[in-house]
This record gives structure tokens, C-alpha cells and sequence, in this order.
């Protein structure tokens, strides 16, 4: 078994990195090269701004290249919550930013002949209890009427020709959706952003910035270079160099397993309708086949800020036994790959974008990332250049989380409270 991210490991490597020195000056550097970050470079590069992308590491080193491989459209809260919240325009707003996301990503894929296996698979939110079936329900026909007609509610018997295991009361199908290989598209993404003209410079961490004029001076161990704006795109790795976003993200450890490939008949005794599924719980989990037919299955497991072998090796084991109780026949089946990576929570659990002390910005996700993060860099290069403004998000306020100031200390009370709240409803 590796410990390595099964798109990491399957992907090719970016070939079109910046070598040398940090130095000179650009109109936009950007902090961070995951699918936010090289979402903005390249549409900066291709409008004929000189844009530079600083990377601590590598190109989707952090959530892009870390995450359950589901572009799943539809809000991390349930879309009545955000109507409740927001009013009925404005969820609707936010909503459809997520199928503008996807549609975001088809388009790129096209127009730069990113090699990456996507594909309009549909979603299932599974009904873990039969009190959850009637919630999906309720959120559906809001659903349905309002905003996403491409959808469908199933039936415990509808979802015998979706998925093969007695752990599920019904879902609602979220036929927009869809999934890719997020190793390749990030690599195809940085590619393209670099054929445009912008410059990745990858294991650059940013150790300063500071205030020069009316830009900024960005610091690196390679050296140092002159923004005219600087745009931060780090979600959950976000450095204590960037502390008011720090204590206002909060980053939570997800963690996945990619089994042995399966066989065919085992695919079609297991997921024949081939989709991304995600279950109701609070603590539940999400899966998927790989493009080779593997399964992909992950979860939080364990409230921790820490992504590391170990942490990643013991919740390697509790997503184990969460796999053998949705699917029995897969109980000791060979692990080939186990890792985790961090996501950006937010309070609230909606993103947020904009600008803040002179710094633009885009993360807080909260597991929703990967189909929308591409979609916001291009929102936020548009945002920074004064062509438009779509930013989705703007005007949400953002108050720091109380008593967290980059690490949280609070996860193992709020995973504990969370558990007790799936055993009880």
C-alpha cells in the first residue's frame, strides 16, 4: 500500500516549471498552484497580463491533488438552508456558481486538450437513515422547482440499479455533476497556464510580503519579486505569513482509499450506475471508480488538522471498516493507495472571495472545492483586471472563528459532537 495520492501517483509530472531566481516584477503574482490559482494564472496569461504563480511544493500538491475526485454540483449546506439564509435570489445565485464551475472545467478541457477522463456521471446523496430520505426529499422538490430541474428523487427500490448495498433508503440524482482525474487536469491546467506565458515557480514558498507603493514585495527563500496584486489561493495550506485568513479557515482532515482495480462483474455487483455518491451523515464518506475501475472511498474518519503517514494510516483503517459495512464483499480487499489532505471550512461552510487589506482572495471551499475553485480563479482574474465582476460570494461577511488562530485545537469536541449527532437523528 502506498501513502501517496492515487492522482498524484497516476498522473503525469509538470514539465513547464520556472527554474532560477524569484526576481522582477509581475502585474499579479498568485500564491498557491492548485486548480484556484492556476485557474486565475492562466486566464491572466492568455488576456496578456505577466503573471507569476508562487507553489511551496508542487503543482496540486494541496487539496486539487488531495480530494476525493467528485466535481459534484449543489451547495456543501442544503440549498433550502442557503434560501432560508440568503433569500431565494441569492441561493440560487450560489447554487448555479457550482454548474458554472463544471461547465467551467468542460470548457477548459477543451479548449486546451487536457487529457483527464471527465465525464458527466451524475451524483447520488444517499439516505443513510430513513429520516434523512425525507429531508433529501424536502431539499429536492426545492431543488427541482426552483433552480436544477435535472434532477430526480429515488426510491430505495429506484436504487437497485445504481448501487448494489442494503445501506441506503433512497437519494436524490444530481444529473449535472460529474467526475474527473485530478492529477491530470491539474497538471494539463499548470500546463496550459504556462503555454500562455505565465511563470510557475514551484517549491517557493512565500516567507513575507510587504507593502510597497501601491503593490507589494513578496519574499521566498529563492528571492524576491514586485506585485503590482497579489492573489491568494491556499485554502486549508494557508501559512501564518496570511494570518487574518488563517484564524478565519479552518482546516479538517479528509482522508481516502483507492482499492486494487476491480474486476468487471465486481463493478456491476457493487456500482453499475457508475456515479459519484456521497452519503447523509455528518461523519459519512463518498466514493467513486477510478478511470482503471478502482474504488475511491474517503471520509473525515478523524477530526485532525494533521496529514501525515501515520494520521493517514489510522484513518486508513476506520475507512476500512466504513467501506465493509456499505459493502460487505469488500471487507479486507487490498488497498493499493491511502492518503489525506486538508480542507477549508469555514464557519458557515460557504466560501468566500474578494479583497482584504490589498489582498485578493479565494478559498473556504468546505469539501466543495474542486468543482469550483477553476471556475473562481478565472471570477477573481476578472475581479483583479476590472473587467467584471461575478464574484458570487461578495459582501458575505467573514468574522474570524472565536479562539482559533491557525490551529485548531477544537476539532476533536466538534467531531465528537457531530458523531453524536448521527447516532441520535
Amino acid at each position: 500500500m502506498k501513502f501517496t495520492s492515487y492522482w498524484h501517483d497516476t498522473a503525469p509530472r509538470f514539465e513547464g516549471a520556472t527554474q532560477g531566481p524569484v526576481a522582477g516584477k509581475a502585474d499579479v503574482v498568485v500564491v498557491g498552484a492548485g486548480f484556484t490559482g492556476l485557474g486565475a494564472a492562466r486566464a491572466l496569461a492568455q488576456a496578456g497580463h505577466k503573471v507569476v504563480v508562487l507553489e511551496s511544493e508542487h503543482v496540486g500538491f494541496g487539496a486539487s491533488g488531495r480530494n476525493g475526485g467528485h466535481l459534484n454540483n449543489g451547495l456543501a449546506h442544503g440549498y433550502l438552508h442557503a434560501k432560508e439564509q440568503f433569500g431565494p435570489e441569492k441561493a440560487k445565485e450560489m447554487y448555479l456558481a457550482f454548474d458554472e464551475g463544471i461547465a467551467t472545467i468542460e470548457r477548459l478541457i477543451a479548449e486546451e486538450g487536457i487529457d483527464c477522463d471527465f465525464r458527466r456521471s451524475g451524483k447520488l446523496k444517499l439516505a443513510s437513515k430513513p429520516g434523512h430520505y425525507e429531508g433529501i426529499a424536502r431539499n429536492f422538490e426545492a431543488i427541482h422547482a426552483d433552480v436544477d430541474p435535472d434532477t430526480a428523487l429515488l426510491s430505495r427500490a429506484d436504487l437497485a440499479g445504481e448501487i448494489r448495498s442494503d445501506a441506503f433508503h433512497g437519494a436524490m440524482l444530481q444529473h449535472r455533476s460529474a467526475m474527473m482525474h485530478m492529477g491530470k487536469f491539474v497538471v494539463g491546467l499548470a500546463t496550459a497556464a504556462a503555454r500562455h506565458g505565465a511563470a510557475i515557480h514551484e517549491h517557493a514558498p512565500v516567507t513575507g510580503i510587504r507593502r510597497s507603493g501601491d503593490g507589494w514585495v513578496v519574499e521566498t527563500p529563492r528571492g524576491s519579486i514586485e506585485a503590482g496584486k497579489l492573489f491568494l489561493a491556499t485554502g486549508a495550506y494557508t501559512t501564518p505569513t496570511f494570518g487574518w485568513f488563517r484564524r478565519r479557515i479552518v482546516p479538517v482532515g479528509s482522508f481516502i482509499l483507492a482499492t486494487r482495480p476491480l474486476t468487471v462483474d465486481e463493478v456491476a455487483a457493487t456500482m453499475p450506475g457508475n456515479r459519484t455518491c456521497v452519503t447523509s451523515l455528518n461523519v459519512g464518506n463518498y466514493f467513486r471508480l477510478a478511470p482503471d475501475n478502482r474504488l475511491i472511498f474517503g471520509g473525515r474518519a478523524r477530526f485532525s488538522a494533521r496529514s501525515d503517514q501515520q494520521s493517514d494510516a489510522r484513518s486508513g483503517a476506520i475507512l476500512q471498516e466504513g467501506l465493509a459495512r456499505i459493502f460487505p464483499q469488500f471487507a479486507g480487499i487490498e488497498i493499493d493507495h491511502c492518503w489525506g489532505g486538508l480542507v477549508d471550512m469555514t464557519k458557515d461552510r460557504f466560501p468566500r472571495a474578494g479583497e482584504q487589506g490589498g489582498i485578493f482572495y479565494s478559498m473556504g471551499y468546505s469539501g466543495h472545492g474542486a468543482q469550483i475553485a477553476t471556475h473562481m480563479g478565472e471570477i477573481m482574474a476578472d475581479l483583479m483586471t476590472g473587467r467584471i465582476d461575478r464574484n458570487p460570494w461578495a459582501h458575505l461577511p467573514w468574522r474570524a472563528v472565536p479562539g482559533h488562530l491557525g490551529t485548531p485545537w477544537f476539532l476533536p469536541v466538534v467531531g465528537a459532537y457531530y458523531k453524536m449527532l448521527d447516532r441520535v437523528r
